[in-house]
């Protein structure tokens, strides 16, 4: 069998590339779904004729033409991967820039630092990047491109799904790989045997006129498929989760609780298309909080544990019922989820007026600034209160808690974050808080403007640290502050109601499996030819063919030409030894073995594998050994040449009766190219060349002639 190869300009001559379309014709085409551009701009609508008629002819092709140019190009991929790409990078800024959908305050903060770049920010519509109308309009053209670019694509790889493998082009050597041999097999057997073979390596095969068309791969283009529409499932969930989310977080100290409508929630966004009537109705109370911290080794105050134990409820009338929530282990009711998203200390204090009566008694949430929960927070008192004249004032404590203080240190930071050494600090002011003033504040600091600070009677500030039990008394009898010996715990909780999650999920999931198979699959064609040859023998070539080239192909048909083979096996070719006179007779100077024949002539020259030429005889040995009278010769395992004219096969030898050479008879050269240029008594005549393959007998010279 001949081997396997890529074709090399070496080996195969090139024609133009015009010439191999020709030549391949179907059987190179639909190897993919992309669709072919046709005409350019400026050509769509060809020659104008003369007259209104003609000219709005004219008009309407150029215009039709321009607009399905237009929807080729948007359509196209390159075109979806430049939109992908400004997609990804239109959502930096939302990531990089304060938005006003996620923390106003911070965009405000930002104009007002950046006096020249907040007006072109706003102008632009970084400050609400994903609701801009430039974004959407990549978005909605993405959307679209591939949508186009599926539809048609889809189509036409059903067709093709339906349809049955190209039949083999004309010239099979002019593709990538390429294989042949001869084989004593008829061409309907190897056709039937090189079927068989390609189906059961799982290949979609039929017999097309003299050859076998195969074509194996279609989960490349399917894989193809399969990630555009997942792409197009992922901005369609994308796009209703964004719409339709909404988002709140709530903090809750132990004992309290929470329902699920807008006036509950501490902080609240939404997409545009959401309503009041979309939040899932349910309720819960937190029952209480653990958190536990690594005591020792490089990793100490790390969380080891964080849990809320709550008990919820659905609907108005929905039956209590426990559970527990673990970070990233959400509270799932209906198509809401609640996340365990921070935790925090609320020490309890005791605040009273100069007659001793209670006007606040509640835990307070401090915020943590660092990972030990040093927190600081505000302790208000709006109403209920009077001063040592009796008139109606408000409080404000300024506080600062850290849950294990550092003895000796002198800083309020906290040096674990567990309860270990508890200490409040509280700073004193009297006033007005501004909470009537109608301008929203954050419950967590004090608004000092119209706030004074009490003093001591040196004219000192008047703060004090606070252990639990302990109490700082104001002066000149307007009351006191005790932090009380029980401090609860607080969980920050987000409540996340986002539609079209799952389905991004497997969008994604998707995409990754269809790129995946369009990247590793490769799709190609194999053909196998049997056709009978001028000498009667059955010739075999086998071809394949990829989308792109790869060092597999030729691997693959290398492996397939084998099996093939291995039924249909290279047949020798066969012959007869023809004597002086014509006749394979022995006694004549010719030999006959059992499977090759080789023509001598006296000029020698190089055979192809089955055929030799040499002088004055012809000598037919596939696997045999001549010997000589006077001086033997091995040989390549086929003949040998003496001086004497006497030649001896394995199978037989050319004698007279006697056993001497028979007069008549030259000397006999076989296909191992030997040569008589070394016998000075055997002269070589460009007349006395004969092909062996042309069928013309050499000239055999009279009997006793010597050479």
């Amino acid at each position: 069998m001949s081997k396997t190869t890529a074709d090399s300009p070496a080996e195969t001559p090139r024609a133009d590339p015009a010439g191999d379309d020709q030549d391949l014709g179907a059987a190179g085409s639909q190897l993919s779904t992309a669709p072919v551009e046709t005409a350019m701009p400026g050509s769509f609508g060809g020659n104008r004729a003369s007259g209104l008629t003609g000219w709005l002819a004219w008009t309407g092709r150029e215009v039709l033409g321009w607009a399905r140019w237009f929807w080729r190009q948007l359509t196209s991929m390159r075109v979806a991967l430049m939109l992908l790409f400004l997609l990804s990078l239109g959502a930096v800024p939302g990531s990089l820039i304060p938005q006003s959908g996620t923390d106003a305050l911070k965009v405000s903060e930002f104009q007002d630092a950046h006096k020249t770049l907040g007006p072109i920010y706003q102008k632009l519509g970084l400050f609400h990047v994903f609701s801009s109308a430039w974004f959407g309009a990549i978005y909605v053209m993405l959307f679209v491109s591939l949508v186009g670019c599926i539809i048609p694509r889809t189509w036409q790889f059903v067709g093709q799904l339906r349809g049955r493998p190209p039949g083999a082009p004309i010239r099979l050597n002019r593709l990538p790989a390429y294989a042949t041999w001869r084989t004593a097999a008829e061409p309907e057997q190897v056709r039937e045997v090189a079927l068989a073979t390609l189906k059961k390596r799982r290949f979609r095969a039929h017999i097309a006129g003299d050859a076998v068309a195969a074509e194996k791969g279609y989960l490349r283009e399917t894989g193809n498929l399969l990630f555009h529409l997942a792409l197009i499932v992922m901005l369609i969930a994308f796009a209703w989760g964004q719409l339709f989310k909404s988002e709140g977080d709530k903090l809750i100290v132990e004992g309290d609780g929470f329902s699920n409508t807008l006036t509950q929630y501490d902080d609240f966004k939404s997409g545009n298309l959401f309503s009041d009537d979309d939040l899932v109705p349910f309720s819960f109370n937190l029952k209480n909080f653990v958190g536990t911290y690594e005591r020792t080794g490089p990793n100490r105050g790390t969380p080891s544990t964080f849990q809320a134990d709550i008990t919820y409820s659905l609907g108005a009338y929905g039956k209590a019922e426990k559970h527990t929530i673990k970070v990233n282990e959400p509270l799932e009711i209906g198509d809401s989820k609640v996340y365990l998203v921070s935790h925090g200390y609320a020490p309890v204090v005791t605040v009273r007026d100069g007659k001793g009566n209670v006007v606040l008694h509640q835990a307070v949430p401090m915020l943590p600034i660092d990972s030990n929960i040093t927190s600081q927070g505000a302790i208000k008192v709006l109403d209920g209160y009077k001063n040592s004249q009796g008139v109606a004032e408000q409080l404000g404590f300024a506080a600062l808690f850290v849950p294990t203080y550092a003895k000796g240190s002198g800083t309020m930071f906290s040096q674990y974050p567990g309860l270990d050494y508890p200490v409040l600090n509280v700073t004193g002011y009297h006033g007005d808080l501004g909470v009537n003033s109608g301008i929203p504040q954050n419950v967590y600091q004090l608004d000092t403007k119209n706030l004074k600070q009490f003093k001591t009677a040196k004219g000192a500030i008047l703060k004090s640290q606070l252990l639990p039990g302990e109490t700082m008394t104001l002066p000149n009898g307007a009351g006191s502050i005790t932090f009380d010996k029980q401090i609860k715990e607080w969980a920050g909780f987000q409540v996340v109601q986002q539609p079209g999650t799952t389905w991004a999920l497997t969008g994604a999931l998707t995409a990754i499996v269809g790129l995946a198979g369009s990247l590793f699959i490769q799709r190609r064609r194999v053909w196998v030819r049997a056709t009978t040859g001028a000498d009667g023998i059955t010739v075999v070539e086998m071809a394949g063919l990829g989308r792109s080239e790869s060092a597999k192909l030729p691997e693959e048909l290398g492996d397939l030409a084998a099996l093939v083979h291995d039924r249909a096996p290279t047949k020798t070719d066969g012959g007869s030894a023809k004597s002086g006179t014509g006749s394979p007779t022995p006694g004549t100077g010719s030999t006959k073995s059992d499977q090759g024949s080789a023509k001598t002539d006296e000029s020698p020259t190089k055979t192809d594998g089955r055929s030799t030429k040499s002088g004055t005889g012809s000598a037919k040995s596939d696997q045999g050994s001549a010997k000589t009278d006077e001086s033997p010769t091995k040989t390549d395992g086929r003949s040998t040449t003496s001086e004497t004219g006497s030649t001896k096969s394995e199978t037989g030898s050319a004698t007279s009766a006697d056993g001497s050479p028979k007069p008549g008879t030259g000397p006999t050269k076989t296909d191992a190219d030997l040569t008589s240029d070394d016998d000075p008594k055997t002269p070589t005549s460009d007349a006395d060349t004969h092909d062996s393959d042309s069928g013309v007998e050499p000239p055999v010279p009279a009997e006793g002639a010597e050479k």
